[in-house]
């Protein structure tokens, strides 16, 4: 049955976005100063960092080290981990991804794009746009982040000349318009002094657009620009072993999270592969009855007829189920030191589910520097190819543009179990 809008719980519009770019762009003091800012820092961090600034003979504080917390990030000047920062304006919940600069650390890179749902491209106003700036932008548009913010940053080491902006501006559209890039903004800012990141500040008056913060607070949330079918892969089937209460005897509970759509008491099901099909009769978290579930919440679903169920299958609505697949065309992102072999055989893990997977072909691999298509017979850590691999059982995909949860997968080294490799069904 359909659930009226009004009657869904209230959505707190929490936006996921990282920061991303060349190196030395500026990203971890962008968020420093976003943190800083908005009232986030605890004052005893404060004093930490003010402490650290004045051993190391800065005349400022150095807010970038809010976000660089490895030891070796802070020796080094540069971040190589993904760094999560959470924090609030008021407006709006935010959870921030600080996503290494370097070629060598794109995989971890693509960890925080996965979940992002917006995207700041820092570029150095001295610089312009570089091979990483490109690199990063492609990868976002890739993993489905649609929109992106360009923010030309160290405007204030250009004297905040309009014409340096202006410029960088036409060379990323260019750029962007050959990708297929279609949702940009700009926005010229100083993370180090702070002009147009939370407040405007004097030295930038030729720019009109709303600031950094403003941006944010309006940007979409995430599963809410469209409809999308409701899935829901298992990932335990709860089975109550012994109790003393006789209505837990016949329990069957199907835990998981919803990665998209939402479900309500009395909807009709279809359990993939076996594609029976029966009724929910009643929807739980934390052992209390819910009217329904919506994408992101984790649940336990209990159905009205006993279907054989197992961790690695999908619920979905009857009327919505995806067609089962043996081959898939994909990009994938290389992340192993240990170029990918056609001969070898990975596990593929796609939502709950695994399978064996080899690849049937490489159909080109990508020049990040030109974006012209070569042709590979391997591929080395870090290169994004598009690529088709066979299955020895069936999954239950969506087109990653339509629904990035059960579009994506992973690939793992059986040997080490290692994640090797991240991919986007196409």
């Amino acid at each position: 049955m359909s659930v009226p809008q009004a009657s869904l719980p209230p959505d707190h519009g929490v936006l996921r976005f990282l920061t991303c770019g060349s190196v030395d762009d500026g990203k971890s003091t962008l968020i420093g100063r976003l943190l800083y800012d908005t009232k986030a820092v605890l004052a005893d961090a404060l004093h930490a960092i003010e402490r650290t600034s004045r051993q190391r003979g800065l005349a400022e504080m150095d807010l970038s080290l809010l976000t660089d917390g490895l030891q070796a990030e802070r020796e080094q000047g540069i971040t190589i981990d993904v760094a999560y920062r959470y924090f609030s304006t008021g407006t709006r919940n935010f959870i921030i991804g600080d996503a290494p600069g370097h070629e060598q650390y794109t995989r971890n890179m693509v960890t925080a794009a996965s979940t992002a749902d917006l995207a700041i491209i820092l570029v150095d106003a001295r610089k312009g746009v570089l091979t990483q700036t490109r690199r990063h932008s492609y990868i976002a548009h890739l993993l489905g982040i649609h929109h992106l913010i360009v923010a030309v940053n160290k405007m204030d080491l250009v004297g905040y000349d309009q014409s340096v902006f202006a410029r960088i501006e036409a060379d990323y559209r260019d750029f962007a318009a050959r990708l297929g890039i279609g949702d940009v903004r700009f926005i010229p800012l100083s993370a180090l002094t702070g002009e147009m990141v939370v407040e405007r500040g004097e030295r930038l008056n030729w720019y009109q657009g709303p600031t950094l913060i403003e941006i944010l607070e309006n940007a979409p949330a995430a599963h809410t620009e469209r409809a999308e079918p409701f899935r829901f892969p298992v990932q335990y089937v709860c089975r109550p072993r012994a109790s003393a209460d006789p209505e837990l005897h016949d329990y069957r509970g199907f835990m998981g999270r919803v990665e998209s759509g939402q479900i309500a008491v009395g909807d009709i099901v279809t359990v993939l592969p076996s594609g029976r099909q029966s009724r929910v009769c009643a929807i739980q978290v934390g052992g209390v009855d819910r009217p329904l579930a919506i994408h992101e919440e984790s649940v336990t679903l209990l159905l009205a007829d006993e279907i054989d169920c197992s961790r690695g299958d999908m619920i979905v609505k009857a009327d919505e189920a995806p067609s089962p697949v043996r081959e898939i065309d994909a990009f994938l992102c290389w992340l192993s030191e240990t170029p990918l072999s056609p001969a070898r055989t990975y596990l593929l893990r796609h939502t709950t589910r695994e399978v064996k997977a080899r690849t049937a072909r490489i159909d080109y691999r990508l020049d990040l520097n030109t974006l012209e298509q070569g042709t590979a017979t391997t591929l080395d850590m870090n290169d994004i190819a598009h690529l088709r691999l066979k299955l020895a059982a069936p999954i239950f995909p969506d087109p990653y543009a339509d629904n990035r949860a059960t579009g994506a997968f992973i690939l793992i080294d059986e040997s080490t179990n290692n994640t090797i490799g991240a991919g986007m069904i196409g």
